[in-house]
């Protein structure tokens, strides 16, 4: 699932994800190597988020002794919470269409799930 915005990916599984790794490690870099990925796509992605989003989710921590490091704002902390929002929604709405599909009108055995049960008599 993700959510586009000017004809871009803006938030998604994945970049959230990212978001929620920095806010653990404190740091793009850090947040990359626990996620598996390379530090310039980690840096990428963030700095697309940045600019597609209203306010910046992600700002730069002036160095000190460990070297500086990243933290979300309190826009990415909203972003998290209404991407896990909206994917919890829209899995309560997958559920609702299968459970119509299975039971609505026109659905058999085997559309439930079950296997047709052979009768004698052919009925």
């Amino acid at each position: 699932m993700w959510i586009e915005k000017k004809g871009q990916t803006f938030l998604s599984w994945g970049r959230v994800v990212l978001l929620e790794q920095i806010r653990t490690h404190g740091s793009i870099a850090a947040a990359a190597r626990a996620m598996g990925m390379g530090y310039r796509h980690a840096w990428e992605l963030v700095a697309q988020m940045n600019e597609l989003a209203p306010r910046p989710l992600v700002i730069k921590v002036a160095g000190g002794r460990r070297g500086g490091g990243a933290r979300l704002t309190s826009a990415g902390e909203l972003a998290i919470a209404r991407f896990w929002r909206l994917v919890g929604e829209f899995r309560g709405w997958l559920d609702g269409q299968e459970a119509e599909i299975m039971t609505g009108p026109g659905a058999t055995r085997r559309t439930m799930g079950k296997k047709p049960v052979a009768r004698k008599g052919g009925r």
